[in-house]
């Protein structure tokens, strides 16, 4: 098969994938509609260690909508979750969380920021010694605003939501879980405070097929249901095309490209098209 039907062949199957039961984007003229900013916004962000990671990177992502992220490895895809969460600060540019920019807030300052947004890590980052009860109850006991028999109720509540039964798995330990339900527990921990905005890191790598459609649709249901802004780091392209309302693509520190998955699969530039067939 030659290259160039080597790639509509990928194309045509991405298509039938985003035909399947991925969620919907919201019709352009209620997006544009929407008098507010947005809820999360990327100025001109550049950032360097030793080497550039990110430069003049520029994105923004509208309430309930669900962005993900894709790239090659080490493109900075992980740099952007840290600086939404205020974990790193651009060198240039700015961050700006509800309209609000996060650039030069104080430690407490950012802590009330962090109250908003939930984190999902990519090995789940579970604490080994702390049942799944307590994981999930953790952010509930860090607000300190809630009674005991409030917090149970709540983890009950999240962890049913996520499709696991808390009576089976509450005071089980993460060792005794397979790799699907660790991530579906720290799912449960980073919604059970109900954040406006859900991050995400490489949700499903690592796990098999059906785990990976079973998290991937987890993920579609709790922006059905709880309505969040979600940013999603990925490289699972099947997975993206089935959750994503826009795409962001990485390559060389930059943004190439922003938009829908169907604009993405519509396009012709050569590294899109190339990315697509190489994944």
């Amino acid at each position: 098969m030659s290259d160039e039907a080597r790639s509509a062949a990928v194309r045509q199957a991405i298509r039938r994938e985003l035909a399947g039961d991925r969620v919907e984007a919201a019709p352009d003229g209620a997006l544009a509609a929407a008098p507010e900013p947005p809820v999360i916004e990327l100025s001109h962000v550049w950032l360097a260690f030793e080497q550039p990671v990110l430069e003049d990177v520029s994105l923004t992502v509208r309430r309930g909508e669900t962005l993900v992220v894709v790239g090659e490895s080490g493109t900075g895809k992980s740099t952007i979750l840290r600086l939404i969460l205020r974990l790193l600060v651009p060198d240039r540019g700015e961050v700006c969380i509800d309209g609000e920019r996060i650039n030069d807030l104080s430690f407490e300052a950012a802590l009330h920021i962090r109250r908003k947004i939930g984190m999902v890590f990519q090995s789940a980052a579970l604490f080994d010694s702390m049942t799944v009860f307590d994981n999930v109850a953790y952010p509930l006991r860090e607000q300190r605003t809630l009674t005991d028999d409030q917090i149970e109720a709540r983890v009950r509540e999240t962890l049913t939501l996520v499709d696991l039964d808390p009576d089976q798995v509450m005071h089980q330990l993460p060792a005794e879980l397979s790799g699907g339900m660790r991530k579906r527990v720290g799912i449960a921990r980073g919604v059970v405070a109900d954040p406006e905005i859900m991050l995400y890191d490489e949700p499903t790598s690592g796990l098999d097929p059906l785990t990976t459609g079973t998290i991937t649709r987890l993920i579609m249901k709790l922006q059905h249901e709880l309505g969040v802004t979600s940013v999603v780091v990925s490289h699972d392209l099947r997975a993206t095309f089935r959750m994503a309302t826009r795409v962001a693509v990485l390559a060389d520190h930059h943004v190439v490209f922003l938009g829908t998955p169907e604009e993405m699969t519509a396009s012709d530039d050569p590294y899109l098209r190339d990315f697509l067939g190489g994944l």
